[in-house]
């Protein structure tokens, strides 16, 4: 017997061929995915604290001033990798994601799509082209604020663990060492040199341009005015200008205060940075952790909608939607979320309208609420 949607699920006594399969709870779902988090947090934890005994030579290259930093690194991966299993393992997640992946080692597909991966990466992550569509004046604000982290990224995590180093080599000349292995060496006064040491001292300048356009976003826009957080919006960015004005001090000390001060601006450098580590999973930045899995949907997107031939067409005006396969996607993550947009009547399935059809529907179906009221 066909259900309305509206019709509530069937009462005790029905015939048992209309009973709803069993589901488990959202609690009992919810458990089940906590478990294997939190392993993988602990092991991503002890992952690296192996690796920073690895590469810092049995930690006889550790620099013990970094200590802070390091704890801090310890306890925002875990948390990171935490959160991110929760959010990798949502029903419409998880199903997207494993299709990506079966797509991305897929030969068939390698061998079509040799130039999709790069080409996605470099649009959808290294040069963010989608927001240069938007506004020129926000793809530069992002540039600035995303390599202005990476960078400083990429310096910091290393020197905190150990793998690199520098020594002096009498009278003038620095050995980079990598993994207890010298790399290279380099005059002090060279520019080589001065770029090197004031790596963190480019990355804040860039980091404070990005910031400063942001800022000045936020208060001339009216809409972003309005629906602003500060804890979520504004706290971020507040953190990396903390960051960066900090971190510029501390070459200021060094310069032109002979020191003065360099104690408690490092402390409250490094205060700062733990802090900003362990927002990472819980606020704004955390999309920089998600961010890459838009190439994994980019590429099933254009797999199944080149590969099948396969387009879905609107039940109520023929316009064609995505591939059959991410429709059909579409309704299997919504019954596993147990959500029935099956509209009954012969209607089908709500995610077999296009965007157009589902606002008329929509429109209809308060009229019929409302009345006269819904005008």
């Amino acid at each position: 017997m066909d259900r309305g949607p509206d019709q509530g699920p069937p009462r005790a006594g029905q015939d048992s061929a209309e009973q709803q399969p069993y589901r488990p709870s959202e609690g009992t779902l919810e458990a089940r995915r906590r478990i294997p988090a939190v392993t993988l947090a602990l092991f991503s934890a002890l992952l690296v604290v192996l690796l920073a005994y690895l590469g810092s030579r049995g930690f006889r290259d550790f620099d013990v001033a970094l200590i802070g930093y390091f704890v801090g690194l310890v306890f925002a991966t875990a948390a990171i990798v935490y959160r991110y299993s929760l959010w990798i393992t949502r029903p419409p997640t998880w199903r997207y994601f494993r299709a990506g992946w079966a797509n991305f080692f897929s030969l068939r597909n390698f061998r079509r799509y040799t130039f999709l991966l790069p080409a996605a990466i470099w649009h959808d992550l290294i040069a963010q082209t989608f927001i240069r569509r938007r506004s020129l004046r926000r793809w530069i604000m992002h540039q600035a604020i995303f390599w202005g982290v990476i960078l400083s990224l990429m310096v910091t995590i290393p020197l905190t663990m150990g793998w690199i180093r520098f020594t002096l080599s009498p009278p003038e000349t620095y050995v980079a060492w990598f993994f207890g292995m010298p790399v290279f060496r380099f005059p002090i006064e060279a520019g080589t040199g001065f770029a090197i040491f004031h790596a963190l001292d480019w990355s804040a300048l860039l980091l404070l341009l990005g910031i400063v356009i942001a800022f000045w976003g936020r208060v001339r826009d009216v809409g972003s005015l309005t629906t602003q957080r500060f804890s979520f919006d504004l706290m971020p960015l507040v953190l990396l200008a903390a960051i960066a004005v900090s971190g510029l001090l501390l070459t200021a000390s060094s310069w032109w205060w002979d020191g003065r001060y360099y104690w408690f601006i490092s402390l409250a450098h490094q205060v700062i940075v733990v802090g900003w580590l362990l927002s990472l999973p819980f606020g704004k930045f955390f999309h920089i952790v998600q961010r890459p899995a838009s190439i994994g949907v980019k590429l099933y997107q254009t797999v199944n909608q080149d590969l099948e031939h396969e387009t879905g067409v609107c039940r109520g005006c023929g316009e064609s939607l995505p591939s059959q396969q991410f429709v059909d996607d579409l309704k299997r993550t919504l019954t596993d979320l147990q959500q029935n947009y099956e509209l009954g009547s012969g209607l089908g399935w709500l995610q077999e309208y296009c965007p157009t059809c589902k606002r008329k529907l929509r429109g209809k179906a308060y009229y019929r609420l409302l009345g006269k009221r819904f005008l």
